[in-house]
């Protein structure tokens, strides 16, 4: 790759990562909130080293010479082209010398560097997806904070929750705040191989990026699956069987449906936030 083109691809990259973060809120699909500053930061040193890279190169056009230039040059490249040619022979057995003669100039890197024009180009013309049902059905983890006191809930069905919620109170509320209570939870489908008519609503919540996150599942019973990562709002209550009893470390962190309704994907997949009522 040779200089221009690397002048190039640090152009389009900070305008990749302009686009993201400035233009769109793509970047919520693979970062926290929190770490937009810093991608816009980086967009824009990166978009300077390419100024400066197409500066020192000529780009986009190199300076053009004078016939007179044009005439001076001639005779000086005439009478050079002896040293040239003894230059450009020293030079060669040098690179074959040290182990460096694979047909490309030490201004030009590697080829494999191409190859950093895919994820560039993914992102202005492509944006990957936020993870999901893959990632989850991969995932166990279904820790939450422990909550020394909880909030009562709303006095009228259906009680909105978030799924970290929902799983805290299933497993820590000794005061078994949603006995007899109907929950509305937001999140997308996951296929649940283990135990067939059920499947789970989930949510990847993450720390700093996608490569942490962890998934929150809550089973759902009573209502077949929708097709896996299509994003629902369930409505339901505590599913007792199959474990111990509510507000226990054993109870089951599962949900009776009785509707499910499909919504559009948040703008933050990755933030598990407490859904509005319709």
């Amino acid at each position: 790759m040779r200089r221009h083109v690397q002048a190039a691809l640090l152009l389009l990259t900070g305008s990749a990562v302009l686009h993201i973060s400035v233009l769109s809120q793509v970047y919520l699909r693979y970062v926290k909130e929190g770490l937009r500053p810093f991608l816009v930061a980086s967009a824009v040193v990166l978009l300077l080293l390419g100024v400066i890279g197409a500066v020192r190169d000529g780009l986009p056009f190199a300076p053009r010479r004078t016939a007179g230039e044009e005439t001076d040059h001639g005779r000086a490249d005439h009478g050079q082209a002896a040293d040239d040619e003894q230059a450009d022979d020293e030079r060669t057995a040098d690179e074959h010398q040290h182990g460096h003669g694979h047909g490309h100039g030490h201004d030009s890197g590697p080829r494999v560097a191409w190859l950093l024009f895919l994820p560039v180009l993914a992102l202005l013309l492509y944006a990957p997806p936020a993870l999901g049902s893959y990632t989850a059905a991969r995932e166990t983890d279904n820790a939450v904070a422990r909550v020394a006191e909880f909030d009562p809930l709303p006095e009228a069905d259906p009680a909105p929750l978030a799924l970290s919620g929902f799983i805290a109170r299933v497993q820590q509320d000794r005061d078994r705040s949603l006995a007899g209570r109907t929950v509305l939870m937001t999140g997308f489908v996951t296929p649940a191989k283990d135990r067939a008519g059920t499947w789970y609503l989930t949510r990847l919540v993450v720390s700093c990026c996608a490569a942490d996150s962890r998934s929150l599942r809550v089973r759902v019973h009573g209502v077949p699956a929708p097709p896996a990562d299509t994003w629902v709002t369930v409505t339901g209550t505590w599913h007792p069987g199959g474990g111990g009893a509510l507000g226990t470390a054993t109870a089951p962190v599962a949900v009776d449906a009785r509707t499910v309704r499909r919504v559009a994907e948040p703008v933050n997949p990755y933030q598990d936030t407490t859904p509005l009522l319709p």
